[in-house]
């Protein structure tokens, strides 16, 4: 058994030393084969970079267009056949050729860039603008408008050009192509929107403003924007006053705007407004966009680049509103600060939402709306303080006083000035305050004020405001006080103030002024009555001279049936006399000056009536057993219902 197991053994061992120098020979074999392949390979694949400039000519000459996917697939093989001979044979020709075919390649790719966003940025259509800014509250869940400014497929070839660009092209020429291209659509963008509110406006004469609610019935989808008022509703108010007394009757005033100017002037001022609106949305939109296409860390200065020559173009038209204004003001036309209210208080609403879209570009880009608002702040309170001076020294010109004594333009018109400040009491408080203007109007400053808390800055110009409005008002006051002494008669002079005293009251209480006022002055409204009734106190002493006739001064003392003497017989015709001449001459004179009013002309007549009448009753009853005169008709002209038609008749021109 031993035996058999040891010749097996070495058996095996002849077996194993035979078949291992086999094995090793066979590995050896397979190596050099497997070696030999991949040099062929190798040698396939280096032979391949030489075919590159040769395979690729075609696509690369023919450009991207349409087929982008296989472009920058030729574009990769060149690519890479650039770093082989780089590492491999610097020196070689063929480096310099697939260096310029890349060069060709990354060029027309730039162009594909610049290609396809010309072709496709369009500005946006101003009905969808309109859309996108305007509020509609009745519909709880608005969808929000999207500005499509590109395809979606055109998008995606950008957005892969881009990345191309930025990864393998180290080209940063393609975001200023970008910046000037898109910038150049958000303007034509705006200047289309002015374009087709103007005209829009011109040929339907109905404002789709910003500040008017209006709805067309032919896109009832389109609806406009509802944002604060325009200067419109205080241009139809001044021509209303302009033509038409308290009571509808003529002589309120004499000023009368020319209506295509204040059309014309209307339409530029929500123009300009919705322009701002579109600017934000427009902006945001451009930005949304501008994330798909631009590396994060360019984002921001590409951004700030992009939006300089629409912004610039805002900022520029709101300096000649400015601009403007200043020179109206310089030409004492305070109106014109109208023109700034609407504007300014759309910046101001606005600014938070401007500021966030300019999040992140330079410093002179964000102090760009900060320093127009300044600017019209500055004139705008500019234009307040000199309206104010300017009715304290308006000159007391006696061709411009109204010779039947009723309102005065001054009144009217500075009457009119602060009912507008009413629909943007807010902006001119703010106004007020923004030039520290408090120590002018002896407002003191609550510790509360200087917090943060805007109820408290709201109240703070609010009062200001108010005191503002007084100020006005006592310089107007002043003023006709000044105005009344030019005429020569006192009566005519009281109704002067009665009918602006009167015209001011009822003014301040008809347009709510009179809930301004008295935040700083409570009893105006009971002072400006008072001053009311001193003055027809003062008209009705101008019949003195009259009932002085009709009193028992001088009336002789006699018996009845007693015989008078001459001399007391002439003492009773000289009463009757010089009361129906002094009633002739009041009449006469009295019945043509004005009281516009209707209530006020009614209850001075019949107390004029009562007084009068009761007191040549009284007379005439004394008188009626007297026998002074053998022609009693001659003296005793009027009967006591006579007397007070005459005097019904009084303020009255077409009597």
């Amino acid at each position: 058994m031993v035996s058999i197991l040891s010749s097996f053994e070495s058996r095996l061992m002849q077996l194993e030393n035979s078949i291992i120098p086999v094995h090793k020979q066979t590995e050896n074999l397979q190596r050099l084969q497997e070696n030999v392949d991949k040099t062929l390979s190798c040698l396939d694949h280096v032979i391949s970079y030489y075919h590159v400039a040769k395979d690729t000519d075609r696509i690369i000459r023919e450009g991207p267009s349409g087929r982008l996917d296989e472009y920058l697939a030729c574009i990769a093989r060149i690519q890479k056949a650039v770093e082989y001979f780089q590492d491999n044979n610097p020196d070689s020709p063929e480096l310099n050729t697939v260096k310029a075919r890349f060069e060709k390649g990354k060029e027309l790719l730039e162009a594909e860039f610049r290609s396809l966003l010309t072709r496709y940025s369009k500005p946006v259509p101003p009905i969808l603008i309109l859309d996108a800014i305007s509020v509609d509250e009745d519909i709880e869940l608005q969808e929000e408008v999207v500005l499509e400014h590109l395809p979606e497929a055109v998008l995606q070839d950008i957005i892969c050009i881009s990345g191309w660009l930025v990864e393998y092209g180290r080209n940063q020429d393609f975001m200023n192509v970008y910046f000037q291209i898109r910038s150049s659509q958000l303007d034509r963008s705006i200047k289309g929107l002015k374009d087709h509110f103007r005209k829009n406006s011109a040929s339907s004469g109905i404002l789709y403003s910003p500040a008017v609610q209006t709805k067309r019935k032919d896109t009832p989808t389109k609806k406009a924007p509802k944002r604060p008022g325009t200067i419109r509703k205080a241009q139809n108010l001044l021509k209303q006053y302009s033509q038409h007394g308290l009571d509808g009757k003529k002589g309120g005033s004499n000023l009368t705007p020319l209506e295509g100017k204040d059309d014309v002037l209307d339409i530029e001022i929500d123009s300009y407004i919705h322009c701002i609106s579109a600017f934000v949305k427009l902006a945001q939109s451009e930005y949304a966009l501008l994330t798909e296409i631009i590396p994060e860390h360019h984002q921001k200065k590409t951004f700030d680049s992009l939006i300089q020559e629409a912004l610039d173009n805002l900022m520029l038209e709101g300096d000649n509103i400015v601009s403007a204004a200043r020179r109206a003001i310089m030409r004492h036309d305070y109106s014109a600060v109208l023109t700034i209210f609407p504007i300014l208080r759309h910046l101001k609403m606005n600014k938070s939402e401007f500021d966030s879209t300019l999040q992140g570009t330079a410093a002179s880009t964000k102090n760009k709306l900060p320093t127009l608002i300044t600017s019209m702040e500055t004139i705008g309170a500019k234009a307040l303080e000199e309206f104010a001076d300017s009715i304290k020294n308006d000159p007391d010109k006696e061709y411009n006083m109204p010779k039947d004594g009723t309102v005065h333009e001054l009144t009217s018109n500075a009457i009119l000035f602060l009912q507008q400040l009413l629909d943007f009491h807010e902006t001119a408080g703010a106004m007020l305050a923004s030039q520290v203007l408090g120590d002018t109007y002896n407002i003191p400053l609550d510790p509360r004020e200087t917090s943060s808390a805007s109820s408290s800055t709201s109240d703070f110009n609010k009062r200001l405001l108010s005191s503002y409005i007084c100020k006005v008002l006592g310089n107007l006051q002043l003023n006709l006080l000044s105005k009344s002494k030019v005429y020569e008669d006192s009566a005519l002079s009281a109704i002067f103030l009665h009918n602006n005293y009167n015209y001011i009251l009822k003014s301040l209480e008809k347009s709510e002024l009179i809930q301004l006022v008295t935040v700083t002055q409570r009893k105006a409204e009971s002072s400006y009555r008072e001053l009311i009734k001193q003055q027809i106190d003062i008209y009705q002493r101008s019949w003195l001279k009259v009932l002085e006739h009709l009193t028992d001064k001088n009336m002789p003392i006699f018996q009845p049936g007693a015989k008078l003497k001459d001399k007391e017989r002439q003492v009773i015709k000289d009463k009757f006399k010089g009361f129906n001449d002094g009633l002739e001459e009041l009449c006469k004179i009295q019945k043509g000056w004005a009281i516009p009013d209707k209530e006020q002309r009614d209850y001075i007549r019949q107390s004029q009536r009562k007084i009068v009448s009761d007191a040549y009753r009284a007379f005439v009853q004394r008188c009626a057993n007297i026998s002074f005169t053998k022609n009693p008709e001659k003296y005793h002209k009027y009967r006591p219902e006579e007397v007070e038609e005459m005097i019904e008749k009084l303020f009255d021109t077409s009597a």
